[in-house]
Protein backbone atom coordinates (compact mmCIF):
# COMPACT_ATOMS: atom_id res chain seq x y z
CA UNK A 1 0.00 0.00 0.00
CA UNK A 2 1.39 3.44 -0.83
CA UNK A 3 2.64 5.51 1.86
CA UNK A 4 1.14 9.31 3.02
CA UNK A 5 2.87 12.11 4.90
CA UNK A 6 1.19 14.90 6.57
CA UNK A 7 2.46 17.91 7.51
CA UNK A 8 -0.03 20.63 9.53
CA UNK A 9 0.36 23.62 11.99
CA UNK A 10 -2.90 23.83 13.31
CA UNK A 11 -6.24 21.81 14.03
CA UNK A 12 -6.18 18.79 10.92
CA UNK A 13 -9.32 19.44 9.73
CA UNK A 14 -8.46 18.83 6.19
CA UNK A 15 -5.66 15.83 8.09
CA UNK A 16 -8.79 14.33 9.49
CA UNK A 17 -10.42 14.19 5.93
CA UNK A 18 -7.81 12.40 4.43
CA UNK A 19 -8.09 10.26 7.60
CA UNK A 20 -11.33 9.45 7.25
CA UNK A 21 -11.11 8.76 3.07
CA UNK A 22 -8.40 6.35 4.04
CA UNK A 23 -10.04 4.46 6.55
CA UNK A 24 -13.09 4.29 3.99
CA UNK A 25 -11.16 3.13 0.89
CA UNK A 26 -11.77 6.16 -0.85
CA UNK A 27 -8.08 6.77 -0.93
CA UNK A 28 -6.43 3.39 -1.21
CA UNK A 29 -3.39 4.60 0.94
CA UNK A 30 -2.18 4.97 4.47
CA UNK A 31 -1.16 7.79 5.84
CA UNK A 32 2.12 6.82 7.64
CA UNK A 33 2.90 9.63 9.79
CA UNK A 34 1.99 13.13 10.55
CA UNK A 35 4.53 16.02 11.31
CA UNK A 36 3.67 19.39 12.99
CA UNK A 37 5.91 22.41 13.80
CA UNK A 38 3.26 23.45 16.57
CA UNK A 39 3.22 21.85 19.58
CA UNK A 40 -0.03 22.33 20.70
CA UNK A 41 -1.66 21.65 17.19
CA UNK A 42 -5.19 19.52 17.39
CA UNK A 43 -4.02 17.69 14.41
CA UNK A 44 -1.28 16.25 16.41
CA UNK A 45 -4.40 14.45 18.31
CA UNK A 46 -6.44 13.52 15.87
CA UNK A 47 -3.56 11.49 14.30
CA UNK A 48 -3.00 9.99 17.30
CA UNK A 49 -6.80 8.77 17.76
CA UNK A 50 -6.13 7.53 14.54
CA UNK A 51 -3.08 5.34 15.34
CA UNK A 52 -0.71 7.60 12.98
CA UNK A 53 2.54 8.13 14.33
CA UNK A 54 2.68 11.94 14.97
CA UNK A 55 5.63 13.90 15.43
CA UNK A 56 6.09 17.60 16.51
CA UNK A 57 9.30 19.24 15.18
CA UNK A 58 10.07 22.33 17.16
CA UNK A 59 11.69 25.13 15.10
CA UNK A 60 13.67 27.09 18.01
CA UNK A 61 15.77 23.77 18.15
CA UNK A 62 17.08 24.68 14.96
CA UNK A 63 19.99 27.24 13.69
CA UNK A 64 17.73 28.30 10.70
CA UNK A 65 15.65 27.74 8.42
CA UNK A 66 17.54 25.11 6.10
CA UNK A 67 18.28 23.24 9.26
CA UNK A 68 14.62 22.80 9.98
CA UNK A 69 13.50 21.35 6.84
CA UNK A 70 16.49 19.24 6.64
CA UNK A 71 15.73 17.66 9.67
CA UNK A 72 12.44 17.57 8.88
CA UNK A 73 13.39 16.05 5.33
CA UNK A 74 15.07 13.59 7.22
CA UNK A 75 12.02 12.71 9.46
CA UNK A 76 10.08 12.33 6.33
CA UNK A 77 12.83 9.76 4.65
CA UNK A 78 12.61 7.18 7.25
CA UNK A 79 9.05 6.13 5.82
CA UNK A 80 9.41 6.63 2.24
CA UNK A 81 6.32 8.18 1.46
CA UNK A 82 4.75 8.44 -2.05
CA UNK A 83 3.17 11.38 -1.92
CA UNK A 84 3.84 14.22 1.06
CA UNK A 85 0.75 16.36 1.71
CA UNK A 86 0.85 19.81 3.49
CA UNK A 87 -2.48 20.66 4.96
CA UNK A 88 -2.36 23.82 6.84
CA UNK A 89 1.55 23.97 7.12
CA UNK A 90 2.73 27.14 8.14
CA UNK A 91 6.07 27.17 7.18
CA UNK A 92 7.48 28.13 3.53
CA UNK A 93 9.48 25.17 2.78
CA UNK A 94 13.61 26.12 1.31
CA UNK A 95 14.49 25.63 -2.25
CA UNK A 96 16.62 22.32 -1.43
CA UNK A 97 13.29 20.32 0.35
CA UNK A 98 10.73 21.53 -1.88
CA UNK A 99 13.71 20.45 -4.70
CA UNK A 100 13.89 17.00 -2.97
CA UNK A 101 10.28 16.34 -3.64
CA UNK A 102 9.28 17.75 -6.80
CA UNK A 103 6.29 16.20 -8.00
CA UNK A 104 5.34 14.66 -4.80
CA UNK A 105 4.30 17.52 -2.95
CA UNK A 106 0.97 18.60 -2.34
CA UNK A 107 -0.99 21.96 -0.67
CA UNK A 108 -4.12 23.71 -0.45
CA UNK A 109 -4.74 26.72 -0.33
CA UNK A 110 -7.93 29.00 0.60
CA UNK A 111 -7.83 31.00 -2.33
CA UNK A 112 -8.82 30.69 -6.43
CA UNK A 113 -5.15 30.53 -7.59
CA UNK A 114 -3.78 32.55 -8.97
CA UNK A 115 -5.36 35.39 -7.21
CA UNK A 116 -4.29 36.30 -3.29
CA UNK A 117 -1.25 33.97 -2.80
CA UNK A 118 -0.22 34.07 0.76
CA UNK A 119 -1.63 35.04 3.90
CA UNK A 120 -5.76 36.46 4.73
CA UNK A 121 -7.10 35.56 1.70
CA UNK A 122 -10.60 35.43 3.18
CA UNK A 123 -9.83 38.99 4.31
CA UNK A 124 -8.83 40.35 0.88
CA UNK A 125 -11.78 38.53 -0.91
CA UNK A 126 -14.47 40.76 1.18
CA UNK A 127 -12.08 44.21 0.91
CA UNK A 128 -12.26 43.58 -2.49
CA UNK A 129 -15.93 43.08 -2.73
CA UNK A 130 -15.62 39.88 -4.60
CA UNK A 131 -18.27 38.00 -5.85
CA UNK A 132 -16.98 34.62 -5.10
CA UNK A 133 -14.13 33.24 -3.42
CA UNK A 134 -12.65 29.33 -3.05
CA UNK A 135 -9.52 27.35 -2.80
CA UNK A 136 -7.40 25.56 -4.41
CA UNK A 137 -5.58 22.27 -4.79
CA UNK A 138 -1.70 22.62 -6.29
CA UNK A 139 1.79 20.91 -6.33
CA UNK A 140 4.14 22.35 -4.06
CA UNK A 141 7.04 24.41 -6.14
CA UNK A 142 9.50 27.03 -5.22
CA UNK A 143 7.38 29.86 -5.74
CA UNK A 144 4.97 30.52 -2.70
CA UNK A 145 1.33 29.17 -3.47
CA UNK A 146 2.60 29.69 -7.34
CA UNK A 147 3.00 25.87 -8.05
CA UNK A 148 0.68 24.65 -11.29
CA UNK A 149 -3.10 24.11 -9.67
CA UNK A 150 -4.99 20.75 -9.91
CA UNK A 151 -8.77 21.10 -8.75
CA UNK A 152 -10.47 24.51 -7.77
CA UNK A 153 -13.88 24.73 -5.97
CA UNK A 154 -15.82 28.17 -5.53
CA UNK A 155 -18.12 29.37 -3.32
CA UNK A 156 -19.84 32.47 -3.23
CA UNK A 157 -19.92 35.99 -1.03
CA UNK A 158 -22.94 36.86 0.09
CA UNK A 159 -23.88 40.46 1.46
CA UNK A 160 -23.36 40.56 4.95
CA UNK A 161 -20.96 37.60 5.16
CA UNK A 162 -18.14 37.51 7.94
CA UNK A 163 -14.70 36.08 7.47
CA UNK A 164 -15.77 33.66 9.92
CA UNK A 165 -18.72 32.52 7.42
CA UNK A 166 -16.10 32.77 4.71
CA UNK A 167 -14.05 30.03 6.74
CA UNK A 168 -16.32 27.74 6.56
CA UNK A 169 -17.69 27.57 3.65
CA UNK A 170 -14.80 27.17 1.98
CA UNK A 171 -13.11 24.77 4.60
CA UNK A 172 -16.19 22.04 3.32
CA UNK A 173 -15.09 22.61 -0.06
CA UNK A 174 -11.51 21.75 1.12
CA UNK A 175 -12.74 18.76 2.59
CA UNK A 176 -14.43 17.47 -0.10
CA UNK A 177 -11.58 18.07 -3.08
CA UNK A 178 -8.32 17.56 -1.46
CA UNK A 179 -9.08 13.86 -0.95
CA UNK A 180 -9.99 13.86 -4.37
CA UNK A 181 -6.64 15.14 -5.69
CA UNK A 182 -4.66 12.94 -3.70
CA UNK A 183 -6.42 9.78 -4.75
CA UNK A 184 -6.10 10.89 -7.90
CA UNK A 185 -2.61 11.08 -7.29
CA UNK A 186 -2.19 7.46 -5.18
CA UNK A 187 -3.71 6.06 -8.29
CA UNK A 188 -1.38 7.35 -10.65
CA UNK A 189 -3.83 9.29 -12.77
CA UNK A 190 -2.31 12.90 -11.46
CA UNK A 191 2.39 13.66 -12.08
CA UNK A 192 3.49 16.80 -12.74
CA UNK A 193 6.04 17.48 -15.15
CA UNK A 194 7.66 20.21 -16.89
CA UNK A 195 5.80 22.58 -14.19
CA UNK A 196 2.15 21.00 -15.56
CA UNK A 197 -0.19 19.55 -13.91
CA UNK A 198 -1.18 16.10 -15.52
CA UNK A 199 -4.23 14.40 -15.19
CA UNK A 200 -4.72 10.94 -17.10
CA UNK A 201 -1.44 12.27 -19.26
CA UNK A 202 -3.39 15.60 -20.02
CA UNK A 203 -2.07 18.94 -19.12
CA UNK A 204 -4.41 20.33 -16.74
CA UNK A 205 -5.59 24.32 -17.79
CA UNK A 206 -3.74 27.29 -15.47
CA UNK A 207 -6.56 27.38 -13.06
CA UNK A 208 -6.86 23.56 -13.10
CA UNK A 209 -10.54 21.90 -13.06
CA UNK A 210 -13.05 23.37 -11.01
CA UNK A 211 -15.83 22.61 -9.06
CA UNK A 212 -18.62 25.04 -8.76
CA UNK A 213 -19.99 24.71 -5.19
CA UNK A 214 -23.33 22.54 -4.36
CA UNK A 215 -22.79 22.61 -0.42
CA UNK A 216 -22.20 26.26 0.94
Amino acid sequence: MKKIVVLISGSGSNLQSLIDSCHSGEIDAQIAAVVSNQGNAYGLVRAQKAGIPAFYLDATQYTDRQAYDTALLEYIEQYQPDLIVLAGFMRVLTAPFVNHFTGKLLNIHPSLLPKYPGLHTHRKALENGDKEHGTSVHFVTEQLDGGPVILQAKVPIFTGDTKELLIERVKTQEHTIYPIVVEWFISGRLSMHDGNALLDNQILPPNGYSIASSTL
